[in-house]
């Protein structure tokens, strides 16, 4: 798979995972709760993380917002800054994955571009993870509440926004570690052609040296000192 592929699919991947992410924080049914008649459902009972709301069986709803942020829970407050971060970084995300991805023409060189796909891919993983903090910490609420048996009011189950949010969470956490990958191959990259010319350079100069070096022993050898032309003089001994 190429780099360029396996950074399309985390983009797929994470935009998916934002999307759904985003679609979490204004759905109804994040916690549900049902009345049963002998016949029919008499009245069900829902909530999220602005609203409670109750439908009758003839289908209409009564809602009621809560009144004030200050008199809510805690573990919804802590849920509503989660989600909201957890939008706001994945929208960012997006944006530096776009300008750091290979197969666009903005962002610079390839190692300026590993690295803000890589910076993106951190903003997604803390995406997910605030998602799933939120999502978890909500839903051990439930849990909590309806398995507690001195717990005498109107107990609740998991709502589907909750099982889309662990979805979603999972798809950018995902997505994320695949674009911090990115990374260490555009290094590797952009490292390469550096070390190839100076493994080629050495080479080269190895090379020259030893030719240098065998041409002039073969020079050296190749001479030889030449008497034919050099006057002899002997001494008046040499005779006797």
């Amino acid at each position: 798979m190429t780099d360029m592929v396996r950074e399309i699919l985390a983009f797929i991947l994470t935009t998916s995972g934002w999307i759904l992410v985003s679609s979490t924080l204004p759905t109804d049914y994040w916690k549900v709760s049902s009345i049963d008649g002998t016949v029919i459902t008499t009245a069900t009972f829902w909530s999220n993380l602005w609203k409670t709301c109750v439908t009758d069986s003839t289908g209409v709803s009564n809602c009621k917002d809560f009144p004030s942020m200050l008199a809510l829970d805690g573990y919804i407050q802590v849920c509503r800054g989660l989600m909201i971060a957890s939008v706001c970084l994945g929208f960012f995300g997006s944006i530096f994955a776009l300008i750091g991805m290979k197969c666009t023409k903005i962002g610079g060189l390839d190692q300026t571009k590993a690295r803000v796909v890589c910076f993106a891919g951190l903003n997604f993983i803390c995406t997910g993870l605030c998602s799933l903090a939120a999502c978890s910490l909500y839903a051990h609420r439930i849990t909590s509440e309806f398995f507690d048996p001195m717990f005498v009011a109107q107990k609740y189950e998991l709502g589907a926004a909750l099982f889309i949010g662990w979805a979603g969470s999972v798809l950018c956490i995902l997505g994320g570690l695949i674009f911090c990958l990115s990374l260490s191959d555009g290094l590797n990259q952009s490292s390469s052609p550096h070390h190839s010319n100076r493994r080629a350079f050495i080479n080269g100069a190895v090379s020259g040296m030893s030719s240098r070096v065998v041409s002039h022993s073969q020079t050296s050898h190749n001479r030889r000192p030449d008497y034919s032309n050099t006057p002899q003089h002997f001494d008046k001994n040499v005779y006797v």
